[in-house]
């Protein structure tokens, strides 16, 4: 029988809910009883003895909160009993860290069937890029899009077109009766729907993948120039094999500077880079001239096949959003055990959104491979906090009513559950925003914790796959590399299966060990990996992509 509750960590003052407990509910955990004078919802935490206004609370095993005002023995934290607090952190605090990796012999010389690039990098997926350097491209590159995808093979069925189309019929027939009374229409899951991909004509290529935005002039030049970064981070991605660049010509970004930030990123690349101005003509020339030679492009792309490659060469994006009370203790630990794995044998992996690991600070710092790294990682950090700060916020108020509701207090609490991705492996690197992943172990890389903003920069820091958990649902996808969505219980698993990917609730039900789930996540990944299996966010066109925009517009 799956246990009622759980307490983290032996020093925790808190008790996590795994069920909805009632009032007046008699709970004993390791021999000790507590008599509940109020409800707990699942995924909330109860005190395990009286607290007064200032008195500490301990969850992961450090400070997450002072209480505001008495909190009764069995009663629920609350934004109104609880105010997010966390320890100070600092260089002069770091303690030796020693790490036990975990046994990999099941894995040792698996392999996955990827793409080989020149470089030396190993892609997951197979993909041409499409790119404007500026917002005014936006139209042309959204008709480069329809052109291609209905053409090749790639576009969308058009399930919701035809319900329109259908009750178009019914009102030009003079029927809004049975339009009124129409029962739903049928779930395209339940019904045999067309496969596109059976009429390609490039087998090997596995998208044409169209990015717009919002950038590339008006702003401030560092705005300009962290897009040019995140651009070229995406073109050197090892799922891209090249790209077709749109420029109006007046713009901040040019294509110059693009071309060079490329290089200077990744000296060994190779690929090819098609740039075109509007400015140079009409926009009729400028869209022929690009649809041929894309075109031409994609025949030679498609020449390029999937090879056995090292799971070494696995690059792992670990994020999580709508995170929900479940998060710390199934889906993420999952993950932090599989990204000790994949660091043990030599692969990479990238933990994201600093503002998700305030209150994890010091563990970071410990866990560094050396002080520079550690510093590096203060610096990013408390630049950062000051810039909330500045305009009037701050990394307190980053848990969401989504995460408040579903039991995440403080932001102490998000982020100690939230840094439980990162698993126990040191931390070899530290990145800025676009800096590329390019060090075996583990990364910190500074992102935003917005799910787009960060899978974003993930993908721009070369990840060829992307671990995504949540507790409340959500479609994330990216352009470039394959967002896995892992839930924390098995009610949204059930509730979304179109977006879910993988379950973690098996972990809350007693049914699998931490260790057996990530394990089991792994297996997945590497049938993704191959191109065997497809993410939900793949099989949408679920393809979000949001610079982080640090400046101000002039």
């Amino acid at each position: 029988m799956s246990a009622k509750v759980l307490k983290i960590h032996p020093d925790d003052n808190v008790i996590v809910a795994l069920r909805d407990l009632s009032a007046g509910e008699h709970i004993e955990f390791n021999n000790i009883e507590y008599e509940l004078p109020i409800t707990v919802s699942a995924k909330h935490k109860f005190v395990t003895s009286d607290l007064q206004p200032g008195d500490p609370v301990i969850m992961y095993g450090v400070l997450v909160g002072k209480a505001t005002q008495p909190i009764r023995r069995g009663e629920p934290i609350t934004t109104f009993n609880l105010r997010h607090d966390s320890n100070r952190y600092g260089l002069d605090k770091k303690k030796p860290y020693s790490w036990q990796p975990p046994e990999v012999s099941r894995w040792q010389g698996r392999t996955f069937m990827g793409y080989h690039r020149a470089d030396g990098q190993v892609g997951t997926r197979n993909y041409w890029l499409v790119v404007p350097l500026v917002f005014c491209e936006n139209r042309n590159i959204l008709i480069l899009k329809e052109a291609f995808e209905r053409e090749l093979g790639y576009a969308q069925p058009d399930i919701y077109r035809e319900q329109v189309h259908q009750l178009l019929s019914l009102y030009q027939a003079g029927d809004l009766d049975t339009i009124k009374k129409i029962e739903p229409f049928a779930d395209p899951s339940q019904i045999q729907t067309f496969n596109h991909a059976k009429m390609r004509p490039f087998k090997n290529v596995d998208g044409i993948k169209f990015i717009t935005h919002e950038m590339g002039c008006g702003g401030t030049r560092q705005d300009s120039q962290a897009l040019c970064s995140l651009l070229a981070g995406f073109i050197n991605n090892p799922n891209v094999a090249g790209a077709t660049v749109l420029s109006l010509g007046c713009q901040h970004l040019q294509g110059d500077m693009l071309a060079k930030e490329i290089k200077r990123q990744n000296p060994k690349s190779d690929k090819p880079l098609l740039v075109y101005e509007q400015q140079d003509g009409t926009e009729f020339a400028l869209m022929s001239q690009a649809i041929k030679e894309t075109f031409l492009q994609l025949v030679e792309v498609n020449k390029i096949e999937r090879r056995p490659a090292p799971l070494s060469e696995l690059t792992v994006g670990l994020k999580c959003g709508g995170s929900d009370g479940f998060s710390g203790i199934s889906a993420n630990p999952a993950i932090g055990h599989l990204s000790d794995i994949v660091v043990t044998l030599g692969g990479k992996t990238v933990l994201a959104e600093f503002p998700e690991l305030c209150g994890a600070e010091q563990e970071m710092i410990n866990r560094a491979t050396s002080d520079d790294k550690a510093q590096k990682f203060i610096d990013l950090m408390q630049t950062y906090s000051a810039q909330a700060e500045a305009v009037g916020s701050g990394f307190d108020m980053n848990p969401s009513p989504g995460n408040i509701k579903d039991g995440l207090i403080t932001d102490a609490i998000k982020s100690l559950g939230a840094a439980k991705k990162g698993g126990t492996a040191p931390v070899a690197d530290v990145l800025n925003y676009t800096e590329p992943a390019v060090t075996p172990g583990l990364s910190l890389l500074c992102t935003p914790g917005n799910d787009v903003e960060a899978t974003t920069g993930m993908a721009g820091s070369g990840t060829n796959v992307i671990l995504f958990t949540t507790g409340l649902g959500t479609p994330t996808g990216n352009p470039v590399c394959p967002v896995v969505k892992i839930s924390t219980n098995k009610a949204l698993a059930k509730r979304m299966p179109d977006v879910i990917d993988f379950d973690s609730g098996p972990i809350i039900d007693g049914e699998q060990t931490i260790e057996q789930n990530g394990e089991a996540l792994l297996e997945y990944i590497i049938q993704v990996a191959n191109g065997e299996a497809l993410t939900k966010a793949e099989q949408l066109g679920q393809d979000d992509f949001i610079p982080w925009k640090r400046g101000v517009s002039l």
